[in-house]
């Protein structure tokens, strides 16, 4: 119901002001613009329009400004559409709210780069590029490790050994026990066959290094 207050001065014509409840939800709608609801890729956030303005030159900014040059759907809720991945929005959307980056372990700092350039967050943009640089610089420094193997072989499986070698394995050297075996006149030469491979799991543990007797093999066939 409409509330009426009037007031009357002398002869003149009674004035009547009318305050409509409509007027109370105008104020009240004002007050709840500053929230903005978007749809990314299907998931939902609930963020500010002084969140979304941080950056001025952002996607972001414009959406929030209702910027007519850009092209804006709305869903049934009245959320903006953005057909996006919402898993490397939400670091995205921090950022915006408080200035820092955070990462979930399993969210590649490439993902969120990705995003930070399509919604052309300046800031952002340079701060995941430093700290890509920063995890492939401490990359770059960890020190090869390899795995070795001794194999023993007769010479008319030499060939076919070394020549078969798969997986990643490398020949690294080749030595020679002598003759065990005799077959008829002619001796079986014997070999021993040291190849290593690049260790990229941590499970092979301290297998990594060459064994003493690998060591050793290796000494006496340098000095061949």
């Amino acid at each position: 119901m409409a509330e009426n207050s009037c007031e009357t001065s002398g002869s003149a014509a009674r004035r009547c002001v009318a305050h409509f409840p409509a007027e109370r939800n105008l104020s009240a709608s004002v007050g709840a613009s500053k929230w903005i609801r978007l749809n990314v890729g299907g998931t939902y956030f609930l963020t500010t329009r002084q969140t979304l303005c941080r950056d001025p030159k952002s996607f972001l900014y414009r959406l929030s400004q209702a910027d007519p040059e850009l092209d804006s759907d709305k869903d049934e809720t009245g959320a903006y559409l953005i057909d996006r991945d919402p898993t490397y929005f939400g670091p995205v959307l921090n950022y915006l709210r408080h200035g820092k980056l955070v990462l979930n372990r399993d969210l590649a700092e490439e993902g969120v780069l990705e995003e930070a350039e399509f919604y052309n967050i300046t800031s952002l943009i340079k701060l995941i590029k430093e700290k890509i640089r920063e995890r492939d610089c401490k990359t770059s420094q960890v020190p090869v490790k390899h795995v070795y193997r001794v194999l023993q072989c007769q010479e008319e499986e030499l060939t076919q050994m070394v020549s078969t070698m798969s997986d990643g394995w490398k020949f690294e050297q080749l030595v020679s026990i002598g003759s065990s075996y005799n077959y008829g006149n002619e001796d079986q030469a014997e070999f021993l066959c040291v190849v290593s491979k690049e260790l990229h799991n941590q499970s092979y543990g301290t297998n990594s290094e060459p064994s003493e007797k690998a060591k050793i093999l290796q000494e006496r066939g340098s000095r061949m």
